[in-house]
């Protein structure tokens, strides 16, 4: 995205609300989510057991068109696996011979040599990490994640991987080296190497100099076990990764497999994995915060046994038989482009539709869509973003999580929303109360705690602001805007394996700026900023003789 345009798509930004913008990092409500606003529409009340059982605390369900997105839930336990734990949990167990009894059990489902469920993907990854540092010795185990003394420490990444979920791997206190190539690949192995670590998000994944093929032929000679984190993917029998490498690969249990949210599983090598058991709860030690019920180990079991017997080709077509009737109803509405696509590959596989228009026809975009069906019943997550390049705005539709008969409240919904008349939006913007170019400081209130940022207003082109953003730790560009007294302005922390979003939301009076500042998945915090006066030292500067030392420095 241009800057000017980055710059443009604050105008999207409400002054109190959820929060939307034109990029996909802004298009889903659900994520960036102010929770003052939205705890001031709860009404909560007696907790009431029935169908309405959210709406008698004040909360509204939604349809979820999205993707098993934890954020909002998910996905739906199969009806095999909600059986299975109603079974399960009136009896008392044994945890180390259940956790062995489904170990054996998911080896033989799988093909793999053996499973481990844990409280989710993420908590695999730490225990499987905690697992290949330790090496199964408890006097080891009870130290992390002080791993001073360790003969292995580190772990290695391809690029591609840093993600946001390397804080599982991380949270054993490992050391990270990240590479880009197979060279550097090779050179960073050592006796220190704990594992190798690979997401299967990225193409370069699955092909490309770091494709787990390339890195199995470098890590199985060095003896380093390789750890994939395929997450959301469909479970393959025999597993695809293990057969081109992988020591161990780790599913989650809510999403694909439709199993417990809370709980994933991890099949692949039977020792590690037993290491990983070992730092599991209901061990003492740094597993313990990750809990598995009894209950979540037979559902989890559940699931697998009942997706080996699962008829997916016939569930595939109906996902496809939902879109055609959205897209059948639809069809009709101009300036619209519907895109039906089948399900493909093995991440989040699932039916899908966009549905694309231009926003200068029908004086909506795809991000308002998405903010209205986030905010009014029935509720709809459905993905949005615009295209600055083409000059056109969608919205997409995902099945895999959809129920039966959501596809005509979906199809409805859409028809009413892009067939209706929407007033062409004013490009003319409210001249701006002051110059707020300069230095500012910024207090801003979290929930529990407190941080001094900086601002700097380098540039203010009319309405249009440009400048840099300081943080605690950090300090990046910043773009905004100003019409009258209310100022927007946006940064973008990034480092490897995460971003932060900074959007200020606020008002000007008498030289302090005072609002909500969006932190997107991180919640909100309170802000006031004062601008402050910088003088700048002015002296002359000397410079040393020809050939000679500052004298200075003598």
């Amino acid at each position: 995205m241009k800057r000017r345009q980055m710059i443009k798509s604050l105008s999207a930004i409400p002054f109190a609300g959820s929060v939307m913008a034109s990029e996909s990092l802004f298009a889903d409500p659900f994520s960036l989510m102010d929770i003052e606003e939205a705890q001031k529409g709860y009404s909560a009340g007696a907790l009431s057991i029935g169908p309405d059982i959210y709406q008698s605390i004040g909360v509204e369900p939604v349809i979820n068109c999205r993707a098993t997105l934890t954020v909002i839930g998910g996905s739906i336990k199969l009806p095999e696996v909600m059986k299975a734990m109603e079974y399960a949990y009136p009896h008392f167990v044994q945890m180390d011979e259940l956790a062995m009894a489904v170990g054996k059990r998911l080896g033989e489902l799988t093909g793999a040599e053996w499973g481990f469920v844990s409280a989710g993907a993420a908590a695999g990854l730490k225990h499987i990490t905690t697992a290949c540092v330790t090496g199964g010795d408890p006097e080891k185990l009870i130290r992390v994640p002080d791993l001073t003394g360790f003969e292995k420490t580190d772990v290695i990444f391809p690029r591609y991987s840093r993600i946001i979920y390397d804080h599982a791997v991380r949270n054993v206190g490992v050391n990270i080296i990240t590479v880009d190539t197979p060279e550097e690949l090779e050179n960073a192995i050592s006796p220190r190497t704990a594992m190798i670590f690979l997401y299967t998000g990225p193409q370069s994944f699955f092909s490309g100099p770091l494709s787990l093929e390339n890195i199995a032929k470098i890590a199985k000679p060095a003896n380093v076990p390789i750890l994939v984190d395929a997450a959301a993917e469909i479970l393959t029998i025999p597993n695809v990764h293990l057969e081109k490498g992988a020591t161990i690969v780790t599913y989650s249990g809510g999403k694909i497999l439709r199993g417990p949210q809370s709980a994933g599983i991890s099949l692949g090598d039977k020792n590690i994995l037993l290491s990983a058991w070992q730092a599991s709860s209901p061990q003492q030690g740094p597993g313990r915060d990750n809990k598995v019920d009894r209950m979540e180990f037979i559902g989890m079991l559940a699931a697998i046994e009942a997706w080996v017997k699962r008829d997916h080709d016939a569930i595939e077509k109906t996902w496809m038989s939902w879109l055609n009737n959205i897209s059948n109803r639809i069809k009709d509405i101009r300036s619209i482009n519907i895109d039906i696509r089948e399900p493909r590959g093995l991440n989040n596989r699932t039916a899908s539709m966009t549905i694309t228009w231009d926003p200068d026809v029908l004086n909506i975009t795809g991000e308002e869509v998405a903010e209205d069906f986030a905010k009014n019943k029935p509720r709809i997550a459905i993905g949005a973003r615009s295209d600055h390049d083409s000059g056109t705005t969608s919205i997409s539709i995902n099945t895999y999580v959809m129920k039966p008969g959501e596809d005509k409240i979906v199809g409805d919904r859409i028809y009413n929303i892009l067939s209706q008349k929407h007033s062409r939006k004013s490009d003319t913007m409210e001249r701006p109360a002051g110059d707020i170019t300069g230095f500012w400081d910024v207090a801003v209130e979290y929930n529990n705690g407190n941080a001094e940022h900086k601002i700097c207003i380098e540039n203010q082109d009319g309405n249009w602001l440009e400048g840099f953003h300081v943080g605690t730790y950090s300090k990046q560009d910043l773009a905004g805007t100003i019409e009258g007294s209310q100022i927007k302005m946006r940064s973008n922390f990034r480092v490897p394996g995460n971003q932060i979003l900074f959007i200020f939301s606020g008002t000007l009076k008498d030289n302090t700026i005072t609002g909500t500042l969006y932190l997107g998945q991180y919640l909100t915090a309170r802000f006031t900023a004062k601008k402050s006066v910088h003088t700048a030292t002015r002296t002359r500067i000397d410079l040393p003789s020809h050939g000679r030392r500052n004298p200075h420095s003598w």
